[in-house]
């Protein structure tokens, strides 16, 4: 019987993968419904081609009143879950299931919204905050798990436990945003870039669905969701045949030679002959495109680790306001 309790949160995990890459199929396969004859041509990198020339009151209030009834449910499953729930459990819990429930109707709402209205969120706002808002939850992730896998090969930075508690406490509200507003962003289109994009949105909508489970903090499935945007990075970038589909192919894999492999038990000699097989890979790679992009390298990886550094001062910040404030009401 305890052994069953123990394989809930897992089967529920297995389930929600395997329908989420069938929903994304469900998206392939509705897309030669859609009609992008008629869209505005591309105008450069800050530019989304997928939106109507000529939008009106209903494609925008269907996509923002969508929207925004997601965010707020799914931020009031976290509250609640937050107030009555203490630790992790094998168990799905109400709350679990409240938040598998919410985000699967609004899935369900969103494919509907396309094939009917079409738009979705970037008609109105720049491509650059769906994309900036996914780099920002992982560098939070990456800041939170430093005390359990470190930031450098394994090495901890001395963050304080206030300033990681402080994260770990509200970084549910913020990735429970980054996602559904990227989710929402975009319509449910059948490209490659937006298929992949849609299938990661599905696992990390069920990632913040389960959560006090364990399996909401299984180091492999985690690992897996952060490593999963070096693959969706480069595919994108290899269909935009821009020349820079090695900067997120070795940006992204840089980070998890450097930390997240580390996070996963993996015996030493792994780990080296990772950074092994990763170094090889770079060598061919730069040899042929021209050692004079191997910034490329670097690019990423420096971005995301000076963010962490910003996002730990930026909770700094806030915990010396709570400090003076409740030093204020005291008097």
């Amino acid at each position: 019987m305890e052994q069953n309790k123990q394989r809930d949160d897992l089967r529920t995990l297995y389930w929600g993968v395997v329908i989420s890459l069938a929903f994304t199929f469900a998206i392939w396969w509705a897309g030669r419904f859609l009609d992008t004859s008629t869209f505005l041509p591309d105008q450069g990198a800050s530019w989304y081609f997928w939106k109507l020339p000529e939008p009106t009151f209903w494609t925008r209030f269907t996509a923002w009143g969508l929207y925004l009834a997601h965010q707020l449910s799914f931020w009031a499953v976290i509250y609640f879950a937050q107030k009555n729930l203490k630790k992790f459990t094998t168990k799905i819990n109400r709350y679990a299931w409240w938040a598998l429930g919410i985000n699967a109707i609004f899935s369900v709402l969103h494919f509907i919204q396309t094939h009917i209205w079409y738009d979705g969120l970037a008609q109105d706002v720049s491509i650059w905050s769906s994309q900036v808002s996914v780099i920002i939850m992982l560098v939070l992730v990456l800041l939170m798990e430093n005390r359990r896998r470190g930031l450098f090969w394994g090495k901890k930075v001395p963050f304080s436990k206030a300033i990681i508690d402080l994260v770990r406490r509200y970084h549910g509200y913020y990735i429970a945003w980054a996602v559904v507003y990227t989710f929402w962003y975009h319509p449910m289109e059948s490209s490659i870039g937006h298929l992949m994009g849609f299938v990661y949105m599905f696992f990390l909508l069920l990632q913040g669905s389960l959560l006090y489970t364990r399996a909401h903090i299984n180091p492999w499935w985690t690992t897996f969701l952060e490593f999963f945007v070096a693959i969706h990075g480069t595919v994108v970038a290899l269909m935009q045949g821009n020349g820079m589909w090695q900067m997120f192919f070795f940006g992204f894999v840089g980070i998890f030679v450097l930390t997240q492999q580390h996070g996963l038990k993996l015996p030493q000699w792994t780990r080296w002959a990772i950074l092994a097989v990763y170094i090889v890979g770079a060598v061919i790679v730069y040899s042929q495109v021209g050692f004079d992009k191997l910034y490329q390298l670097v690019a990423i990886p420096l971005i995301e680790y000076l963010v962490v550094f910003v996002a730990a001062a930026a909770a700094l910040l806030v915990l010396i306001v709570q400090k003076k404030r409740a030093a204020l009401f005291e008097k």
